[in-house]
């Protein structure tokens, strides 16, 4: 009984973090193309990620972790990512678990599910142990780094996160396309995501509500207007 995960948007400034974990128990009812995320074109991951949800032999799960709980000081980012992997294993194995136990009921024997994350930490061992701790199921998990390379199931997981995280960001980009346009990626590398905060913070004095706040980015943005409406308030104070 197999699954994988993997999360897409643990980076950016702006939106939510998202993980999905694809359960199955063949690996040949994976569609034909699966590879990691970043390596297929947009159009080609949302046709597999609706091929995967539409496919009766595959439990899909995803879980998203909010800008809210990203900006709590009382967490980090690999404990939310930790959270994120068990919600989506959960979500995926759960129903899989309820029938191999009714299979035991009659006689047969219950399989403990098997799965493989995308490492989220330095230490691969650790946030192996730590999404296992965290699942309120029994589970027995591994991970590795670039996992989401080298497994396709795990591929499979990073594709589905990454069209979650995509569409999420694109409906937030509708809420302010009439005004500041386009938001980009949210990832702080992209000049579109940093022209729109710039906009936005310079226009309003304060973040858009889908912003991260405590990420450097947003922080620095931030205190640069706060500090320019000081001194306008100052210039005008002297002028008056």
């Amino acid at each position: 009984m197999p699954f994988g995960v993997d999360e897409a948007g643990k980076g950016p400034a702006i939106g939510s973090m998202f993980a999905a974990a694809i359960w199955l128990e063949e690996p040949s009812a994976l569609p034909e193309g699966i590879a990691d995320s970043k390596r297929l074109a947009p159009d080609r991951r949302e046709e597999l990620a609706a091929a995967l949800y539409a496919d009766d032999r595959i439990r899909v799960g995803v879980a998203e972790i909010t800008t809210d709980r990203i900006d709590d000081p009382a967490t980090d980012m690999n404990s939310l990512a930790v959270a994120a992997h068990a919600d989506a294993i959960e979500a995926a194995v759960a129903d899989a678990i309820s029938a191999s136990v009714s299979d035991d009921s009659r006689g047969g024997e219950t399989d403990v599910p098997i799965g493989l994350c995308d490492a989220c930490d330095t230490d691969a061992d650790r946030f192996a142990r730590r999404v296992t701790d965290a699942c309120s199921l029994s589970i027995d998990v591994d991970a590795r780094h670039g996992a989401d390379d080298d497994s396709a199931i795990v591929g499979a997981a990073s594709i589905v996160a990454k069209v979650e995280r995509d569409a999420h960001v694109a409906r937030l980009a509708e809420a302010v396309a009439d005004e500041y346009g386009p938001i980009g990626s949210g990832y702080p590398s992209d000049p579109t995501t940093r022209e729109f905060l710039e906009t936005y913070v310079g226009d309003s004095g304060e973040l858009p509500p889908f912003a991260r706040e405590s990420w450097s980015t947003c922080e620095t943005l931030l205190a640069a207007a706060e500090q320019t409406g000081l001194g306008q308030f100052s210039n005008s104070s002297t002028n008056s």
